[in-house]
């Protein structure tokens, strides 16, 4: 096993950086530039010198043992002044001691699964938690990386063993005193399973939707004030307002946070009949955004509802307030009603996460997909009596497998390679 090295902390100048060491021989590298280690999991300061004994920088040094580090090797951390020439220096004095290498992007983390620090789930995770923009992503990722998904699996998984248990005893031993009817018990542990799957096959939709983000459509008929709008929520102009109808001709998206949620607002053409063809592209591309969108907020004049139709859950509101004096409505120029737009958008998608559970991913959904389906077929073969009871231990071994795909157990080689090529070098 190599023993790897990489800037932890983010690139470029700062007041300090983390440079972590990992592997066998990640405590010589650090007797090499530190001269002697702290205690471990204790911290010191420490002279790093070069191999010509010059002074590369005063630096924090901590030493992990083995089993007790996030790649579960040992490990050093090197908290240095966050010069880019120190760091050069430091880098190039590692990268000169034998058996040391730099590491590859995730390479930090697929160690940690491989040592079972970490199960699929919690690198997963971890990634969500470093790219988290919004408080309600950070509490989803944070959920996750503590591992409770990764447990509710292995609960999951060990009433599946416990059912397939059951039934293989029950035919290998037929002749044997062991209870002959174990179909009420095997059905109950595959009821639970299967409920807590459908469960968190209802939250998933929700909780990727905190991952990936919600779109917000705002529609209207031309110069109804749609791009005001927009640049009023955004707090720049991220759209060309203009009095000339048919000003903005594509889709314009402002990413944002509203009430803790990540937020793609979406400035559409206006609905129109028109003979430009250029514009009819735009109209056509805004009704197909907004049909796809989460919620469309829907602005109307005096002209009356545009060429949509609202639905359940769309917001209707009356814009240039401070022309018409609708109380109601809200205005861009005075900012009347904005903030309780914002805040009713804000209670429409709050709902919609209620039930978010800890699946996040489409990877998750089709495991528990084909875990459901193969507690289904094993349910149907149990109902047919023991001469089928080998085949339904066979669904329930394929449910385990699903779930143990789920959480890494399996090989998945391909998953893996796909999983950590997002990671930065560091991680």
């Amino acid at each position: 096993m190599d023993t790897i090295f990489a800037l932890a902390s983010a690139p470029g100048k700062a007041g300090v950086a983390v440079i972590r060491v990992s592997g066998p021989l990640a405590w010589e590298a650090g007797v090499r530039l530190a001269g002697s280690l702290p205690e471990p999991r204790r911290t010191a300061v420490r002279v790093l010198r070069d191999r010509q004994g010059g002074a590369l920088d005063e630096a924090l040094v901590l030493a992990f043992p083995e089993g007790a580090s996030f790649t579960g090797e040992r490990v050093v951390e090197f908290q240095i002044h966050g010069s880019q020439a120190i760091l050069r220096a430091v880098l190039r004095e590692l990268d000169a001691v034998d058996g040391l290498r730099i590491a590859e992007p995730g390479e930090f983390t697929r160690r940690a699964l491989e040592n079972d620090r970490l199960d699929l789930t919690q690198v997963e995770a971890l990634a969500d938690l470093i790219e988290a923009e919004t408080e309600s992503q950070r509490v989803q990722a944070l959920r996750v990386f503590s591992g409770a998904l990764g447990q509710k699996v292995d609960g999951w998984r060990r009433d599946l063993i416990q059912a397939a248990s059951l039934l293989e005893v029950t035919i290998d031993f037929a002749d044997e005193e062991v209870p002959v009817d174990v179909s009420d018990d095997v059905s109950g542990f595959l009821d639970r399973v299967s409920s807590a799957l459908e469960a968190e096959l209802r939250g998933l939709d929700a909780a990727e939707r905190i991952r990936s983000g919600f779109e917000v459509a705002i529609v209207g008929a031309p110069n109804v004030g749609k791009s005001s709008l927009l640049n009023a929520l955004a707090g720049r102009d991220a759209a060309i307002t203009s009095e000339i109808a048919g000003t903005t001709r594509d889709v314009i998206e402002v990413r944002m946070e509203i009430a803790g949620l990540p937020v793609t607002l979406l400035d559409t053409a206006g609905l129109r009949e028109t003979q430009d063809p250029v514009e009819k592209i735009g109209i056509a591309r805004a009704l197909d955004r907004a049909r796809s969108s989460d919620l469309r907020v829907i602005l109307v004049d005096e002209r009356g509802l545009p060429e949509i139709t609202p639905v359940a859950g769309d917001i209707v509101v009356g814009s240039k307030a401070d022309v018409t004096g609708d109380a109601n409505g809200l205005s861009t120029v005075t900012g009347q009603g904005v903030d309780r737009l914002v805040r009713e958008i804000g209670e429409r998608l709050s709902e919609r996460v209620q039930s978010a559970g800890l699946a996040t991913r489409e990877r998750h959904r089709v495991a528990f997909e084909k875990g459901k389906t193969s507690l289904g077929s094993a349910k149907d073969l149990l109902r047919r009596g023991p001469d089928c009871y080998d085949l339904a231990a066979e669904e329930i071994r394929s449910a385990i497998r699903s779930l143990e795909l789920l959480i890494g157990r399996v090989d998945v080689e391909n998953l893996l390679d796909e999983i950590f090529s997002s990671f930065c070098l560091g991680k």
